[in-house]
């Protein structure tokens, strides 16, 4: 119900503008599908990823690997995963959503989403040329701990 009151905001919204500037209107459907198309190859590949993992993967074999019977070593794994993935928010919930059905722990899934979102390991290059050396290693030690922190209060908030 909330999704459908959104989607019809979105369109009066969108409406009222084209009414006031139409020019305008139309740029900026046109840079909005520019970034959709820009966008896109990402979403559907970590969808596709997702489909193979969820594939290959039972839910037992993730519950062994990341469930919450998986202790420090599971938070460990969903840690050094989700720093390596380079995955857009947008698609990191959906993702973690499929892991806990499929038998993931919550504070596991809580260090995969925190990681995958402020741990850069694959951007660190580009980070370093921008900001220094210094300035990313302790920014992404940083956010790594954070995410450590986050996952044993989750954990002592559930148990």
């Amino acid at each position: 119900m909330f999704t459908a009151v959104l989607y019809c905001l979105a369109s009066v919204s969108l409406f009222i503008s084209f009414i006031r500037d139409k020019k305008k209107t139309i740029m900026a459907l046109k840079k909005a599908w520019k970034s959709f198309e820009n966008i896109l190859p990402i979403f559907l590949t970590i969808i596709l990823v997702i489909g193979i993992v969820l594939a290959v993967l039972s839910p037992k074999e993730i519950s062994q690997l990341i469930g919450e019977r998986s202790g420090w070593l599971g938070i460990i794994v969903a840690a050094v995963i989700g720093a390596i993935t380079l995955i857009p928010g947008f698609v990191t919930f959906p993702l973690a959503a499929a892991l806990l059905k499929n038998g993931a722990g919550f504070m596991q899934i809580v260090v995969f989403i925190s990681t995958s979102m402020m741990v850069g390991v694959i951007t660190i290059p580009v980070e370093i040329e921008y900001f220094g050396r210094k300035a990313t290693c302790i920014r992404n030690a940083l956010a790594l701990i954070f995410s450590f922190v986050v996952a044993a209060v989750i954990g002592v908030i559930l148990i």
